[in-house]
């Protein structure tokens, strides 16, 4: 299956398509497909291992 990886902090340059093998859940696990998917500002926060909402004001 495709999947896109990353293996450490930075731009969204360092995503990867790779094909990976398809996982298999166990008894009390669930296996599903996704079919679309989209990255936001908080995914890309993570993805650079920023503090963001650590750093936040607080009134």
């Amino acid at each position: 299956m495709k999947a896109v990886v990353s293996y450490k902090y930075g731009s969204p340059d360092i995503l990867e398509l790779k094909e990976i093998e398809k996982p298999v859940p166990l008894d009390n696990q669930v296996l599903i497909k996704i079919h679309a998917s989209l990255l936001n500002f908080g995914n890309l926060v993570l993805l650079k291992g920023q503090a963001f909402l650590r750093d936040l004001p607080s009134d």
